[in-house]
């Protein structure tokens, strides 16, 4: 498993140790949300490192989902048509 949490903290807190903690430079506006909570600061971690078999059109399309910035993550539609499903879209 990914990010293993058992609630919706703790998953918070996988993301966060993976994709780094949101900042201000990363999620501008972050810090204002109403639960906003002080996060233990984490750096973010090459996917690669974590995901050592996913393709690179894997990873890009994992990091996108994974964007901690809402306006900057990828919606479903861009997601299904991500290249990484080309290969199921020419078997159909």
């Amino acid at each position: 498993m990914l990010l293993p949490g058992d609630s919706e903290w703790q998953q918070l807190l996988r993301i966060f140790e993976l994709m780094g903690t949101p900042t201000e430079e990363t999620w501008p506006g972050v810090t204002k949300l109403p639960d906003w909570h002080i996060c233990p600061q984490w750096r973010a971690r090459p996917l690669a490192e974590r995901c050592p078999h996913l393709s690179a059109d894997g990873l890009d399309l994992l990091q996108g989902m994974l964007s901690l910035d809402p306006s900057t993550r990828i919606d479903a539609l861009s997601a299904i048509n991500h290249p990484y499903f080309d290969e199921v879209r020419r078997t159909l």
